[in-house]
This record gives C-alpha cells, structure tokens and sequence, in this order.
C-alpha cells in the first residue's frame, strides 16, 4: 500500500529515527531536521503535551521522538487489563505509557510503517524491559490485527498524513470490540486553508496539509460507524508558531504562504469516539 504521501512520510520520519539514534536530535511534529526542539517548544514538545505525567521513567530515545501534537491518554481512560493499539507509534512513548496503566494483565501494540522507528521502539522496549508490549510493522489503512481484537485505539498527530483516511477509520473501526472507543490526538482545520497548502508534501509531513475540517472529521468517523464523536481543539497554532516550526522548510518558504491566511487555521485536538 504505498503511495506518494508513504514515501514521502517514512522517509521524514525515518530521517527522524536516525538522528534520535545516533543522538544527533531532539525533534517533534513538523520540525523538521533541524536539530533545534525549541522551534516547537510551545505547541508541540513533551513537556508541554505531556505536561502532569511522569516521563522519568522512559528512555530518553521514546522522549525525544515525541513527535505529537497532544496526549491521547489524558481522555483514553484506560483500564486495568484492556488491549490497546497505538496508531504510528513512533519511539513508543504512548505505548509505554499505556503499558503502565493497563498492566500486565493488559497489552498495548505499536503500530508503525518505518523500519527505523520500529528499531528505535523496539530498542526502547528492551531498555525498558516491558513484556506487555508489542511493536508491529504495517500501514494504518490496513491494520494486521483480527477484527474485534482491541479494546481502545490512541493515536498521536497521525492520521492526518494519511491519504485515505476513510479507510483509516473504517480499519479502526473494524479491530475495536464492541463498546471499544478511540481516544486520538490529531491536527485539525478550524478555518479552511488554500489548495496550494493541501499540496505541499513537505507541510504534509509536517502535520498540516493533511488536516481535515472539523466537520468533515466528524462525517467521516460517522460514515465508518462510530458514535458519540466529540473533538475538542487543545492547542492552536499563531502564525507565529507556524512560521517557527516551518521556516527551515526549503517547500514552504518557496510557496508564499499567506502567514494570514493560516494564522489560527490548524490545532491539536482531542478526538474521542465509540463503536
């Protein structure tokens, strides 16, 4: 299942991986390679989306691929013993996170399409020495779990750099059992954006020019059957912001972004939903 937008995402977000690896760079959600955290600091670095929990614990390589845009687990409630699966799960960071509040008793599985990110969870993993986690290779249009096999699904600024998310919902939808929920973190349109923004693929890595429309985020979860849909804006995006976090991007400054145009466009927002 690959396509344009795959390519051009394992290639961004595996670069990301190997830097963190080879302890060349702190990064986060459109930063780029840059090799510089303070450029997101406001909206998007862990001590600001996981503001409250205890990060101590964790290698310091799940830390610093925190590449989200706000914790899903602030709203997941998870339970003792429930199966969980994080989608795009990075250096792992929510899934450890997630390890620990559903216990031995539960499992949490990582599900990411690059090679190097898996290397770096799977690393992580056995820093850590937790048995309740797997990390599982695949594309999240076409997730490798049996129908009806989880009971909560978090995610972290990632389905928005899919091309088909109807089809990531649909496959969402299709592994939840029965009363199971979502609980996803992901950027969203609060006002619409030009055509040209959509197209740039170097934004679409950096969380942008994917984004959906509140109200189309909502039709769509309601096509693939969920309900009880709630999505709630947490950090929105200034065009200050944006043109920190995009200004080393050699396509965007080429594009002539209106600054106005997307200034209080985009936020991170809590997304919750049930089947």
């Amino acid at each position: 299942m690959e396509s344009q937008i795959h390519s051009k995402v394992q290639e961004y977000y595996g670069g990301i991986a190997k830097s963190i690896t080879q302890g060349q760079q702190e990064s986060c959600c459109g930063c780029g390679s840059t090799g510089n955290q303070s450029c997101c600091d406001e909206i998007s670095s862990s001590a600001v989306i996981y503001k409250g929990e205890n990060l101590n614990d964790l290698p310091k390589e799940a830390v610093d691929a925190s590449l989200g845009c706000a914790n899903p687990l602030v709203f997941a409630q998870l339970k003792e013993g429930e199966t969980v699966l994080d989608l795009g799960s990075g250096g792992g960071i929510n899934v450890f996170m997630a390890a620990k509040q559903v216990g031995q008793a539960g499992k949490v599985y990582g599900l990411d399409m690059t090679d190097e990110m898996l290397t770096l969870a799977r690393s992580n993993q056995e820093k850590m020495g937790v048995k309740n986690v797997e990390f599982i290779k695949g594309f999240i249009e076409d997730i490798p779990l049996a129908d009806a096999s989880v009971d909560v699904i978090i995610s972290n600024c990632v389905i928005n750099l899919s091309d088909d998310k109807p089809k990531v919902l649909s496959e969402a939808y299709r592994v939840l059992k029965e009363g199971g929920r979502i609980a996803i973190a992901d950027v969203v349109n609060l006002k619409p954006v030009s055509a040209d923004i959509k197209s740039k693929t170097d934004l679409w890595c950096g969380c942008i020019a994917g984004t959906l429309e509140l109200q189309e985020y909502r039709n769509m979860l309601s096509e693939a059957g969920f309900q009880g849909i709630e999505i709630t804006p947490a950090h929105v995006y200034t065009k200050e912001v944006l043109g920190q976090i995009f200004g080393n991007s050699p396509e965007y400054n080429a594009s002539g972004v209106d600054m106005d145009e997307v200034d209080g466009a985009f936020a991170g927002a809590y997304i919750k939903a049930e089947k």
